[in-house]
């Protein structure tokens, strides 16, 4: 069951669970892409994450009683609604190195070698969950578990653009330079964002990810 929160006079939040699950995570994608492609007039745009969908709306243009109405109808309808298979993306990585400095780290604590790391990070299979924090930043659901490592006591104040990290169950990549706490593993070249694109990010929620190791260059 969905529940719906009056966010601000302005926002609605649908939450449909407090877990990261693949089921809300699949509700979240549905209720994303029906309010998308049908749109509401009053809802301007669309925010999904893990298990929650930010619906922002001009209160001027609706009765707001009657938008968290539909909205909840909708959200209490997606049972028949069919998914629609995202596309598959494979991600070049090199990994360790300069590139990926926290592989060692990576390795000690979960008790694996660096070539188990990279093996069982590059034998996965990812679902983007929903994009954010950065521009075009793929949140990443998939992660093994025996991969589970917390977030750097320490963040970085600069990570370069293209490096590939884990922190706790996630998995995602850094299209652009900026702060950040993940623990970084690998690089690649692929571009996840480009202002000049429409639309500007290369993935969105429901595509899937593999990475493919590759040998570091000259």
């Amino acid at each position: 069951m969905a529940r719906l929160v009056n966010a601000s006079d302005r926002t609605l939040l649908v939450a449909f669970d407090d877990e990261a699950g693949a089921a809300s995570g699949r509700d979240v994608r549905l209720l994303h892409e029906w309010l998308r492609d049908d749109p509401l007039d009053s809802v301007i745009d669309l925010h999904p994450a893990y298990a929650t969908l930010l619906i922002r709306y001009d209160p001027l243009r609706c009765d707001p009683e009657a938008l968290a109405s539909e909205i909840g109808r909708r959200a209490a309808s997606l049972a028949g609604r069919p998914v629609r298979e995202g596309r598959l993306f494979e991600i070049p990585v090199r990994y360790g190195g300069e590139v990926g400095p926290d592989l060692g780290l990576v390795a000690s604590t979960t008790g694996l070698r660096e070539d188990e790391v990279v093996a069982a990070h590059a034998g996965a299979a990812y679902d983007v969950r929903f994009v954010g924090f950065l521009p075009g930043f793929p949140y990443l659901a998939g992660l093994p578990d025996r991969l589970k490592t917390p977030r750097r006591e320490r963040p970085r104040t600069a990570v370069a653009a293209g490096s590939v990290a884990i922190a706790g169950t996630q998995a995602g990549v850094y299209p652009i330079r900026s702060p950040g706490g993940w623990n970084v593993i690998g690089s690649t070249d692929f571009v996840l964002f480009d202002p000049t694109r429409e639309p500007a990010a290369t993935l969105a929620p429901g595509d899937r990810v593999r990475f493919v190791p590759v040998e570091h260059g000259p």
